[in-house]
C-alpha cells in the first residue's frame, strides 16, 4: 500500500490521527503541495470536507486551523440483521446514523432465495421512504446467524440456517435487489458476516474503542461469540471462530443439538433450549424471544432456568476468557438480563484464574437490537474506504 496515497490520508482523517493539512504533512512527511493534491482527489470525490476549527484551539487569538472531516452524508449503506424468525433492515449514513428502518417476521428456514428476495423488497421500500436515490448506495451489509467464510461471502455448515450452506449470497442479493430497483444495483458491493462478530465490532467501536481484546456473547436462539482483537474482527482461519454453542458438555450426553451432535452447550443453555424446557414445565414458549418475554414479567421458571443456563455458559466462558484474556465481555441477545448474567458471573469467576478476570468487565449490550445493523454498516464503510480500496475507487472516477 502506498503510505502517501489519497486513501492513506483519508484513513488518517477518518481515524482522527490527522485532521488538518499541517498535521497530515507532519504525520506523512509529505510536502504541502503533495498533501494538497491528494486532498483535491478526496474533495472531488465528495468524501472529505473542510470546516472551521474551534476558537478554543487557538487560545492566543490566531485563526483556528481549518479541520478536515470525513463526510458521512455523501453516501448511504443498506444493512440487514437476520435472526432465525425475525429480521431488521435499515438505511444508514456512513457514520452509522439510521435514516430509515424496517423490521418484521422472516423465517430463516425458508431458504436463501425467499429470504433474500424479501430483504431486497425491504431495501427498496427504505430508499423510497427516505427519498434517497439508488446511486447514493455504496454498499450492502448482511448479518447472519451462522459461520461465514468472509472471503467468499458464504455461510458454511450453519446449524440454524437449513439450505444456506455455501449458497452464493452475494450474487443472489445483487440479483434480487436489481430486480427491485433496476440495473444500477448490479455493481453494488455486498458483504456478509456472522451476527456475533458484527455485534462485537459495533459494541467495541461504540463503547470500548481502547479495549484491545474484546469479547461478546450472543445468547438467543443459539449461542455464539464475537471477538475483536486490536480493532479488527477475529474470524479464525475460515470463519469458524466463536461458535462456542457447539462445545460439548460432558454431563449432558443425551441433549440433542440442531447440529446433530449430543451434549452441545446450545442444546441445554440457548434460548431455544430454554423455550423447550419452559414448554415442558407447562409454560408454552415458542422461541428465545418468548423466553425474553417471560423473563421480562419475572416468570419464576424462566428466571431459574436462565440463571442455570448462565452458570453453564459461564463455565465454558472461563476457558475462553483464559485463552483470550479480554478486557470486556458483553452479554447480548434474548437472555441478556440479570438472571443469566448472574449465573455467568457465578461460574466464570469461580472457574477462571483470578489473573484473567481481575480487570474484566462483564456487562450487557449498549446498542441492543441495533448492534447487528450498526456493525454491518461499519463493516461496509471500513471495507470500502480502506486505503487500498479507496485508491482503486478514486482511480476509477472520471
Amino acid at each position: 500500500m502506498n503510505q502517501s496515497s489519497a486513501g492513506h490520508l483519508l484513513r488518517l482523517i477518518r481515524t482522527g490521527r490527522a485532521t488538518t493539512r499541517g498535521e497530515l504533512q507532519r504525520v506523512t512527511g509529505l510536502s504541502r503541495s503533495t498533501v494538497g493534491g491528494r486532498l483535491d482527489q478526496l474533495f472531488r470525490a465528495g468524501w472529505v470536507r473542510e470546516s472551521a476549527g474551534d476558537p478554543v484551539e487557538a487560545p492566543t487569538g490566531g485563526r483556528p486551523a481549518v479541520r478536515l472531516r470525513f463526510d458521512t452524508q455523501h453516501a448511504v449503506v443498506l444493512c440487514a440483521d437476520l435472526e432465525t424468525r425475525h429480521a431488521r433492515a435499515a438505511l444508514l449514513d456512513l457514520g452509522g446514523t439510521v435514516l430509515a428502518e424496517y423490521s418484521g417476521a422472516l423465517l430463516i428456514n425458508q431458504g436463501p432465495d425467499e429470504v433474500i428476495e424479501r430483504l431486497a423488497q425491504w431495501f427498496a421500500l427504505l430508499l423510497e421512504k427516505a427519498d434517497v436515490p439508488l446511486d447514493a448506495v455504496c454498499g450492502i451489509g448482511l448479518s447472519v446467524p451462522g459461520p461465514v467464510d468472509a472471503r467468499l461471502g458464504q455461510v458454511v455448515q450453519p446449524p440454524m440456517m437449513p439450505g444456506w450452506d455455501r449458497h452464493p449470497i452475494v450474487e443472489t442479493m445483487r440479483r434480487a435487489f436489481t430486480a427491485q430497483v433496476g440495473a444500477g444495483a448490479a455493481g453494488i458491493p455486498v458483504l456478509v458476516e456472522n451476527d456475533a462478530n458484527l455485534m462485537a465490532y459495533a459494541e467495541q467501536r461504540e463503547g470500548y474503542p481502547d479495549c484491545s481484546a474484546f469479547l461478546l456473547l450472543k445468547v438467543s436462539t443459539g449461542i455464539g461469540a464475537g471477538m475483536v482483537v486490536d480493532g479488527e474482527m477475529y474470524r479464525g482461519f475460515d470463519g469458524a471462530a466463536g461458535d462456542i454453542g457447539h462445545i460439548r458438555l460432558g454431563d449432558h450426553p443425551d441433549a440433542l443439538c440442531r447440529c446433530g451432535s449430543y451434549g452441545c452447550l446450545a442444546a441445554v443453555a440457548s434460548g431455544r433450549a430454554l423455550a423447550e424446557q419452559l414448554t415442558a414445565a407447562g409454560v408454552p414458549t415458542a422461541s428465545g424471544s418468548g423466553v425474553r418475554e417471560q423473563l421480562t414479567v419475572g416468570q419464576p421458571d424462566a428466571v431459574r432456568l436462565a440463571r442455570d443456563a448462565g452458570r453453564l455458559v459461564g463455565g465454558v466462558l472461563a476457558t475462553v476468557v483464559t485463552l483470550l484474556n479480554p478486557g470486556v465481555l458483553v452479554i447480548a441477545g434474548d437472555l441478556a438480563g440479570p438472571p443469566f448474567l448472574t449465573g455467568v458471573r457465578e461460574s466464570l469467576y469461580q472457574r477462571a484464574m483470578p489473573r484473567t478476570t481481575a480487570y474484566l468487565q462483564v456487562v450487557t449490550s449498549r446498542l441492543g437490537e441495533r448492534a447487528g445493523l450498526t456493525g454491518a454498516a461499519a463493516m461496509v464503510v471500513e471495507s470500502l474506504y480502506a486505503p487500498d480500496r479507496a485508491d482503486r475507487r478514486l482511480s476509477e472516477m472520471p
